[in-house]
């Protein structure tokens, strides 16, 4: 079975996104924690998320995937941007521990002009101070295109920071089909290459999560522009030949193309046929 669902908006709460994604036709689905560009969360009631972990056993939906903002820097240059970091994921794990099986994925960050190596110890050290060996959630390091002074943007960096974490074992990755094609793993003519080398750096067992986007761009372009299903420069053929994978289909699939929720419910319907499931 297919676990595939999109972003939805987390405005009405838990049950809402739940009931959603019934309705189009998903069994798990990603989230924001609070406002994407902001710092803003509402909050979070007890009763929503008792009633949306019922729909779940029902609806056999599972591997929510809480989406940290945009606003997030873990290796900021100014301090207050990374201590703002900080206080934002400790919030939000804390928040997470009541939703058994979610997950939480964010953009390492931006080392604006320090240096990658720089930013690969400002965001260990957050993960270091933040992580506990008793929590439940997974923590994604999200796969970028490489745009600006973006960190993550090699497999090399994302394991870097990884063996730098203490509770490594609360740490996975999050592959971006557009992000790695941007930024210069084509897995249009290599996927089983591009595999074999994220398993020889990271390890198959550390990547958790799949986000399915088009992209815009050609490959090693480094820009992050996604596109819809097969509508763009990594095409229909390879996505299916992604949820079909024998190292991949058991993983939960993630939607991030521009789309409205009928767009949303027709590449979930168009992912399932071609997978059968």
């Amino acid at each position: 079975m297919l676990r595939i669902g999109c972003h939805l908006s987390s405005s009405k709460g838990f049950y809402s996104m739940a009931e959603t994604a019934v309705q189009i036709g998903a069994n798990t689905f990603q989230f924001f924690t609070r406002n994407p560009r902001g710092g803003a969360a509402k909050e979070w009631k007890e009763q929503d998320i008792a009633a949306m972990l019922e729909l779940f056993a029902q609806k056999d939906i599972a591997y929510p995937l809480a989406h940290a903002p945009y606003t997030l820097n873990a290796c900021a240059k100014d301090e207050s941007i990374r201590e703002f970091a900080f206080n934002t994921m400790r919030e939000d794990l804390d928040k997470l521990e009541s939703i058994p099986g979610a997950m939480y994925n964010f953009h390492p960050g931006s080392h604006v002009q320090q240096g990658a190596e720089t930013g690969i110890e400002l965001i260990a050290d957050q993960l270091n101070r933040i992580l506990k060996p008793e929590q439940s959630t997974i923590v994604l390091l999200e796969t970028m295109a490489g745009k600006g002074s973006e960190v993550g943007r090699t497999f090399e960096e994302l394991r870097t920071i990884i063996n730098k974490t203490l509770c490594s074992d609360k740490v996975g990755v999050c592959l971006d089909t557009c992000h790695v094609w941007d930024g210069g793993y084509d897995i249009v003519n290599r996927l089983d290459e591009v595999l074999e080398e994220f398993d020889a750096v990271i390890g198959l067992d550390k990547l958790r999560a799949i986000h399915l986007n088009d992209s815009m761009n050609g490959p090693g372009s480094h820009k992050d522009r996604h596109a819809k299903i097969g509508q763009g420069n990594i095409g229909l053929e390879v996505f299916q030949n992604i949820v079909n994978h024998p190292k991949l289909r058991h993983l939960p699939f993630y939607l991030e193309t521009p789309n409205e929720l009928d767009g949303y419910q027709q590449e979930i319907a168009l992912l399932r046929s071609l997978c059968g499931s």
